[in-house]
Parts: C-alpha cells; structure tokens; sequence
C-alpha cells in the first residue's frame, strides 16, 4: 500500500480547491500521510497543517499530479527522486499521460493505493549544451528536445552525429529529438513515427527540412546524439536558435554551440491500472486506427 503521498497541480486550473478536496478526502479516509507542493495549492485552506513536500519527491510512496499532460511534463523536470512513482488524475485536454478523471478517482484511487495497480516505467533524456567556454544548460525532457528557429521563420542549419559517426545535416525549420513517449507529441504532429514505450529508442524528426531524402529515423536508446549550430547571425540580429525541452523550457542558443542528448539510466514510474495498456491508449485519447465513416 502507498501509504506517504505527495500532491502537485496544475498552475492556474480550473476549481482548484474542489480538485484538492475531492482528493484529501479520499486520501484520509485510507489513513493516508498527505504532503503538499506548498508553492501550489498552499494557498489553499482545506491543506491547512499538512506538511510541505521538498523538490516533488522528499520523504513520499506516491506522487499525485492533478492536472494534465504540461502539469506532467513540469513535475517531472522539478523531481530529484525519479524512482518515486507518478499518479495522475487528469484535468487537462487530451491527458495522454494520464491514468484517471478526477470523477474516477472516489473509485479507482482506493484500488491504486492498495496495491490494484501496475509501474510502468518511461524513458527521459539527459540534453546538455556546450558553448565554446563550457557547458551552458543540463537537465531532463521527458517528450522532448526541439531545436528550431525562434522569433523569424526561417530555416536553421544543424549537423548531426551519433556516437561521433557524422550523421547528416539538416536544413530545416527545426529538429525534434523525441523519447518514445514524445512520440505521440510533438514528434507526430510533424510526422515522426509512433514507438511503444517499452522500447529503448530515440526518434530524430526534422521539421519541414529542404529535402525530400531526409526522413524522421529511430536510433537505439544507448546512442549519444550531437547536434551543432551551424546558423549564424545576419546584420540584422533576428536571427535566433533555441533549444526547447518538453515545450517549457527555452535555451537560446548560438552559432557553433552543440547539444548532447542520451537516454540516461533512470526512468520515470507512472501508476497505472492494470487493465490500461499503451494500445489502448492511443485509441482511446488519440482515436488511433478509426474510420471516419463518410456521410
């Protein structure tokens, strides 16, 4: 049984007290030891005398996440402990990452707390950046790495390698290094592959590039990938490459700056039911493999 929960939520959300509520009243009435994200919900009154949890992960079983698949992405990156599983109950869109409703939750959070579910573990990737003094950015995606233009459309210029073998160069609006789990977000808006979670892989989806022979690619999930700007500054001073992790976190970058990304050895653990499973996901929340029948 998960006996010490931590909650988080989503920054901003909708009712955010009723959410809370409707969650602590579940959690002590299983004699649960509650811990809050004070710089979230303590705020709030009904979590008033419960003791506030350190870096999304200090001294706790479980994590709650109320919120969706962003809120997911932030606590994540926040976490120190990635070996602390991840509850979410979504209040977001599409909630991809998402195990329940906040509706389900009166009858499926008690059956999770003891012992009704299943881990299932997610890769991240470590990206780092280097600049000619040193290393300018480190830190953890669980989606996503974007290399792209920034404020002016217009095409970037990047070379590639993998393990030091020279890849190629790309042309492009931008350059998306995507986990498997990323592979159903950004990465498949511009058309990369969809890849089952439990495989070890990294997914290179260029977008729009100025060829027609370069193609998103699957490499193995111990490769180390580099990535080097090769844009430079016009006379005007608008052009601007950035690096993005997970869509949150903007890194500006320069002309022969690199960027090292690998599948680092921890994982993230999300509770899950045991009836859920990835294909079943994807045509539930993606509505993946249905006809759209013609009137």
């Amino acid at each position: 049984m998960y006996k010490r929960i931590g909650i988080t939520v989503k920054s901003g959300i909708n009712r955010k007290s009723e959410a809370v509520q409707t969650v602590l009243k579940i959690l002590r009435k299983h004699d649960a030891d509650i811990r809050i994200d004070t710089d979230r919900i303590g705020d709030l009154a009904c979590v008033n005398g419960l003791p506030a949890m350190h870096n999304m992960d200090g001294d706790i079983d479980l994590l709650i996440v109320i919120g969706g698949d962003g809120t997911i992405l932030r606590t994540v990156r926040e976490m120190r402990d990635f070996s602390i599983p991840i509850l979410s109950i979504n209040r977001g869109t599409v909630g991809f990452l998402s195990e329940i409703q906040l509706d389900e939750a009166a009858t499926l959070l008690p059956q999770l707390l003891h012992g009704g579910g299943v881990l299932e573990e997610r890769s991240l990737l470590h990206v780092t950046a280097h600049r000619k003094d040193g290393e300018i950015f480190s830190g953890y995606a669980l989606n996503e790495a974007v290399i792209a233009q920034g404020t002016i459309a217009r095409l970037v210029s990047l070379t590639t390698s993998v393990n030091d073998e020279e890849l190629t160069s790309f042309h492009a609006d931008g350059l998306i290094l995507s986990s498997p789990t990323g592979s159903t977000a950004y990465s498949l808006a511009a058309g990369g592959p969809v890849v089952h979670p439990g495989i070890a892989a990294m997914i290179l989806t260029p977008i729009n590039p100025y060829s027609f022979s370069q193609k998103p690619l699957v490499i193995p999930g111990d490769a180390v990938v580099r990535v080097d700007v090769h844009t430079k500054q016009n006379k005007f001073r608008d052009t601007e490459v950035v690096l993005t992790l997970d869509g949150q976190v903007c890194i500006s970058l320069q002309c022969n700056d690199s960027i090292q990304i690998r599948v680092p050895p921890q994982k993230i653990q999300f509770l899950r039911r045991k009836k859920d499973t990835f294909f079943r996901t994807l045509r539930a929340k993606l509505k993946w493999g249905e006809r759209v029948d013609e009137e």
